[in-house]
């Protein structure tokens, strides 16, 4: 199976770095081939809702910027998974900018069904503090016609001591098996 990991924080060395690193050890070890981009450190222009890329089916989107790198892999894939800190209640800017991206090949989405998996770690111990970010991949899930294969929400996760010595470690490699 072909997993196309996003990851969306701005720490190379943060909780949900550490996360999606095991995550890949486990879908690799699974035999699965597994492409990961850090969005945060690419360069990504935000949608601006223009609709040039919808003006024909061979109009691409005005920005030609790394998106082009993860487009082929995202069409290709069989699995996405988004990872992302918990960034007021929702995914990282930068994750975010690579989702509304999407919109450029939309109806190719919807059309090619893909299973889709989240990963989200945050410092809040309330279990409401990640109602919104699951609103959104719920809403992602139904909108794309993709399949909801689960999540990992790492509550009380601020620091990656604190993913290292928590149970999610362990979540997020068993999420694999989902698959």
């Amino acid at each position: 199976m072909k997993i196309l990991v996003l990851t969306g924080s701005p720490h190379k060395k943060g909780t949900t770095a550490l996360l999606a690193d095991e995550y890949c050890q486990a879908a690799e070890e699974a035999g699965h081939t597994v492409h990961r981009f850090n969005t945060a450190f690419m360069q990504i222009q935000p949608c601006t809702g223009c609709d040039h890329c919808r003006k024909s089916d061979d109009s691409d989107c005005i920005f030609r910027d790394d998106m082009q790198n993860i487009l082929p892999h995202l069409l290709d894939a069989d699995a996405v998974v988004l990872v992302s800190p918990l960034y007021y209640f929702a995914f990282t800017a930068q994750l975010k900018n690579v989702v509304d991206r999407f919109y450029e090949v939309n109806d190719k989405l919807q059309k090619n069904p893909k299973q889709l998996q989240m990963i989200v770690a945050g410092a809040d111990t309330d279990e409401w503090a990640m109602d919104g970010v699951k609103a959104h991949y719920q809403c992602l899930c139904r909108y794309l016609n993709w399949e909801d294969r689960g999540m990992v929400l790492a509550y009380g996760c601020g620091t990656r001591e604190e993913a290292k010595q928590s149970k999610y470690v362990k979540e997020v490699t068993k999420l694999v098996q989902n698959l």
